[in-house]
């Protein structure tokens, strides 16, 4: 019915896992998912169970940015990911291309979705990520300087502010600035475990 409607919907939508990685994931999501707790509500995974799972399985600790992959995730702004996203975020999580990590980063670091990243947005971000030990000197000094280092490299069009050409061009050439403002994707360690235990059943066929 419904359901295999949207299981066929969800996979033309991720051509980078192969069908049975797709059944793999709904089966997960669905002893991870949250029933509704009205008639009208969809399942799907709150924010909490989410960040659970970002913290447990990929390893994330920073709030901020669980709070921003969530939303990455959350396509429609329901508040909830619903099995599609689910499917659609991990694909890009574990199989995507460089293309599809960038876009994905951006979204995660344009806080406020105007589809640039800010002077401000950097700040915030780079505070957020490197504030995890007091020191006793002015840190945000530091972190203006970063910000302006970071403008420096990235900022190609010097505007004063990341735009995504200017992200993607960073990025291409200098992956390693892919993750620039916080880690936003699981490391490998983590991916292959998830991978391991998701689809174990593939590797039993």
């Amino acid at each position: 019915g419904l359901h295999l409607c949207r299981l066929r919907q969800a996979l033309s939508l991720s051509r980078l896992l192969n069908k049975i990685e797709v059944e793999c994931l709904i089966k997960q999501f669905h002893t991870l998912a949250v029933e509704p707790s009205d008639r009208h509500g969809i399942v799907g995974l709150d924010r909490n169970s989410f960040r659970n799972i970002l913290h447990v399985t990929f390893g994330m600790t920073d709030d901020m940015i669980m709070d921003r992959v969530f939303r990455a995730f959350d396509k429609d702004n329901d508040s909830c990911v619903s099995v599609t996203e689910w499917v659609e975020g991990l694909s890009i999580f574990l199989r995507g291309t460089l293309e599809e990590k960038i876009k994905y980063c951006f979204d995660v670091y344009d806080l406020n979705g105007d589809g640039y990243i800010s002077r401000e947005e950097m700040f915030h971000m780079l505070k957020n990520s490197l504030l995890k030990q007091p020191s006793e000197e002015d840190p945000d000094e530091g972190i203006k300087d970063l910000v302006e280092i970071t403008l420096k490299k990235m900022d190609h069009d010097h505007d004063g502010k990341l735009s995504y050409a200017d992200f993607e061009k960073a990025v291409r050439d200098e992956n390693l600035l892919l993750e620039a403002f916080g880690p936003c994707l699981p490391n490998l360690k983590n991916s292959m475990e998830f991978e391991m235990q998701a689809f174990k059943e593939t590797h039993d066929l």
